[in-house]
Order: structure tokens, then C-alpha cells, then sequence
């Protein structure tokens, strides 16, 4: 009879090893919890894996990220750089391959007025 050894690794792990990096990446503002970012405040506090959204196979995970950028960033250089931090931390923590980070830039906030502009609000003329 053969021995197996297995390690599994949880979504939520991954989750929060993603949600920490890009709080921590430049030009990142915040994650974007979406339409259940209210509720997830009212029922659970802080939440790590806000924005983060995972599919964890045996070898492989893909990773979806949304998020609020800092204004006056230059977006696209931001959540390149935001992939590749994602990615690299992942890899080096958990030994799975990385296949896909993908971004979504939900909002654009302005540190020093604290002002914050989602799809939403701009939508509705609100800021």
C-alpha cells in the first residue's frame, strides 16, 4: 500500500494571502467589497478576504481582485504591479501555481479630501 502525503490549502487562505498583498501595493487604496461591503461590516468587522475572490485546485488557484485606487495613479502600471506582487506572494507562501490574476478597478479615492468615487456613485451623480 502506497503512502500518500497531501497538503490542501483553503480558498479562505489564499484569499487572505491576496487581500494583504494588495492592501500593502502602492496605489492601492482599498479593496472593494461590492454590494455586500455593508453587510459584511455590520456582521463580521474587518474582513481579509474583502475583494478577493479565489478558485484553488490541487497544483493551480486563479485569483479575481477589486479594488479602489489612489487618485493620480497611473492605473495601469498600478494593477500590473498589483498582479505581480499578488502572484509572487502566493507562489512563494503556498507552492501553487499562480495561473491568472485578474483586476477589477471598482473606484478611484482622493486621500487627502477622503472623498471616494465607486461605478456607483458616479453613476448617480453622487461624489
Amino acid at each position: 500500500m502506497a503512502e500518500q502525503n497531501l497538503i490542501q490549502i483553503s480558498n479562505d487562505v489564499v484569499a487572505v494571502i491576496a487581500g494583504l498583498t494588495a492592501s500593502n501595493t502602492s496605489g492601492i487604496s482599498s479593496m472593494s467589497g461590492g454590494i455586500t461591503e455593508g453587510f459584511s461590516k455590520r456582521v463580521g468587522g474587518k474582513n481579509m478576504r474583502k475583494g478577493v475572490s479565489v478558485e484553488v485546485g490541487e497544483s493551480e488557484t486563479a485569483i479575481h481582485l477589486r479594488v479602489i485606487v489612489e487618485f493620480g495613479v497611473p492605473i495601469h502600471d498600478v494593477c500590473r504591479r498589483l498582479q505581480k506582487e499578488v502572484k509572487q506572494a502566493i507562489e512563494n507562501m503556498t507552492g501553487l501555481q499562480v495561473i491568472e490574476v485578474n483586476v477589477k478597478v471598482e473606484g478611484v479615492e482622493i486621500k487627502e479630501r477622503a472623498n471616494h468615487f465607486d461605478e456607483e456613485s458616479l453613476e448617480n451623480g453622487i461624489g
